[in-house]
């Protein structure tokens, strides 16, 4: 029997049933009746009150990469939906499933430039999978089933919902949709699978790339179990280094911003490439340097012959013709590669190898200026932490320790923005605890970056996220210094930072801190932090000289003089 509702009840049923269970927001008055829907009507589903849009949105943005479902944020009208701009971008550039409920005016308001009213349909739709406004109460059912379809199925991505503050408290009478589920983009045929296999067995010099979102444990042991009976080398895209298991013999590295340049020459001579759910970017082919995409294989067509494999019919021949592209579920197609049985077990065990050597010698500690030794500690913090352990990072020069030396053992355990959005780590790490309270969350974030979201330290200590954020401040923003260095001769503008005394700030926000100065320093801090009941926060004073895992200051000024 159908009962007459409230549009905010009726959009609260929705997300109910589509097994919604946390709802990111920062409140606004236009959409409180839907906030005091969930409570009132689900109070399982947890309300997480951020300090920002943006905080609340990458919340929601890290939800959807960890879980494979989207993550739900509510954000009021301008200037609330334009703060979350930026995580609606991450999440599209991500290929991570979220929805973002955008409240609006009153309908009777709409095209006359209304207080806070602006038409988001158009600021959006560049950056989404689907964007559309909800003018009748009847129709949010519908609405709510096709954004879940649109976030989740193919590549998956963003979907913006923007509702009338009196569509929420209108009345209306219409039955409860159903639980969505994906539409597949179905199994490779075996023709298909069959030539694959024919050029694997022609093939000298083979590589296999994995990356993409929605990955399930299936699809990766897959993976993993293909690669290991054929001596078949691995490497994961940019920020999907946890893919694969690092111990395996098999994997090799990682593509993308910053990447081993051995690797990549070992890319550029191999002679056949699978590259399974994930897009031929620019990011994706980095050939060389620190941005040259599009150049790790020739255009428009590749000298090597490459498979492209991805559930989005958009991303197939987009910009490399390859041999054959292939529009197949993921889970699906790593099954078809799990039954390959190898001809010779050590067909290609030697290219195997050198390159799994590449990848040895580059995650060597190696040296680091000054009285931190930052692969040392990203070494023992590998031992401290569970395999289960989340690490987090933003954007920024700081990030390439973690990335070149703290491996990862199981499946989503990282979380990192390929989009280059700074300010993610904080919030991310946030989300990632409120999922799995009782798993260890690691934060690391550089001190321009962490500027750009701190004050969801507060979310943290409201909401008992006992996350350890892991500060690399150098007073800088370091990534546009090496630009600096690298093009404009050293000369410096407006890369020099004058930090605040983080280890106070955080003690303000109700939080644990600590600072290290020196390595030693660091493995009992880090016990403390563990201990004490709440976020924490390590602050490491890095010297400047140590600016990128892969180079010192001295050395590009060592670089731009050897040019002159």
């Amino acid at each position: 029997m159908m009962t007459k509702r409230k549009g905010s009840e009726i959009l609260a049923d929705e997300l109910k049933l589509n097994g919604t269970d946390i709802v990111y927001h920062v409140p606004g008055e236009s959409f409180l009746c839907a906030l005091d829907a969930l409570g009132v009507r689900h109070p399982d589903i947890r309300a997480i009150s951020c300090r920002h849009e943006n905080g609340a949105a990458q919340m929601a943005e890290a939800y959807g990469k960890l879980t494979g479902r989207p993550g739900i944020a509510f954000v009021t009208r301008s200037p609330g939906a334009t703060n979350a701009v930026n995580a609606v971008h991450t999440a599209y550039q991500d290929s991570s499933p979220m929805i973002l409920i955008v409240g609006q005016v009153k309908r009777a308001l709409m095209e006359r430039e209304a207080f806070m009213a602006y038409d988001f349909r158009t600021l959006f739709a560049p950056m989404t999978k689907w964007v559309a406004q909800i003018d009748d109460a009847a129709r949010i059912p519908e609405f709510i089933q096709r954004a879940y379809q649109t976030a989740m199925t193919g590549r998956m991505g963003p979907v913006v919902l923007v509702i009338p503050e009196d569509v929420l408290e209108e009345d209306a009478t219409v039955p409860a949709g159903k639980p969505s589920v994906p539409a597949s983009a179905g199994i490779p045929a075996p023709d298909d699978i069959a030539r694959i296999f024919a050029m694997l067995a022609e093939a000298e010099r083979p590589l296999l790339i994995v990356g993409g979102s929605g990955w399930t444990e299936a699809a990766r042991d897959n993976v993993q179990a293909f690669a290991t009976q054929n001596n078949v080398p691995v490497v994961t895209t940019f920020r999907r280094r946890d893919i694969i298991d690092h111990r395996l013999p098999c994997y090799v590295g990682e593509i993308g911003i910053g990447s081993n340049p051995a690797l990549l020459a070992h890319i550029k001579n191999a002679d056949f490439v699978i590259m399974c759910n994930d897009s031929l970017s620019d990011v994706n082919t980095i050939g060389a340097g620190y941005m040259e995409g599009f150049t790790l294989f020739n255009i428009p067509v590749p000298q090597q012959k490459i498979v492209h494999v991805t559930s989005s019919f958009a991303e197939l021949n987009r910009v490399f013709q390859v041999e054959l592209a292939l529009l197949a579920d993921n889970d699906g197609f790593t099954a078809a590669l799990a039954v390959h049985a190898p001809t010779s077990s050590s067909a290609w065990a030697g290219w195997t190898a050198t390159l799994r050597e590449t990848f040895d010698s580059e995650t060597r500690p190696g040296p680091c200026p000054g009285p931190i030794d930052l692969p040392q500690i990203m070494k023992w913090l590998r031992q401290r932490l569970p395999e289960d352990a989340i690490v987090t990072n933003g954007v920024g020069a700081y990030a390439t320790w973690s990335q070149r030396y703290f491996a990862h053992y199981r499946l989503h355990t990282q979380l990192g923005p390929i989009s280059g959005s700074m300010g993610y780590s904080l919030p991310a790490a946030i989300s990632a605890k409120l999922l799995y309270p009782a798993r260890i969350v690691v934060d690391f974030v550089g001190d321009g970056c962490y500027q750009m979201s701190s004050e969801e330290l507060a979310t943290a200590v409201q909401y008992g996220a006992n996350i350890i954020v892991v500060l690399f401040n150098n007073n800088m923003y370091g990534t546009i210094r090496i630009h600096e260095e690298n093009r404009l001769e050293g000369r410096v503008n407006g890369t020099q930072l004058v930090n605040p005394d983080f280890h106070a700030l955080a003690k303000a926000y109700g939080a644990h801190a600590e600072r290290v100065t020196k390595t030693e320093e660091f493995a009992l801090a880090f016990e403390r932090c563990l201990d004490a009941g709440k976020p924490a926060l390590i602050e490491m004073c890095i010297d400047q000289e140590a600016i990128h895992a892969r180079y010192s200051l001295s050395d590009l000024r060592a670089r731009r003089e050897a040019k002159r």
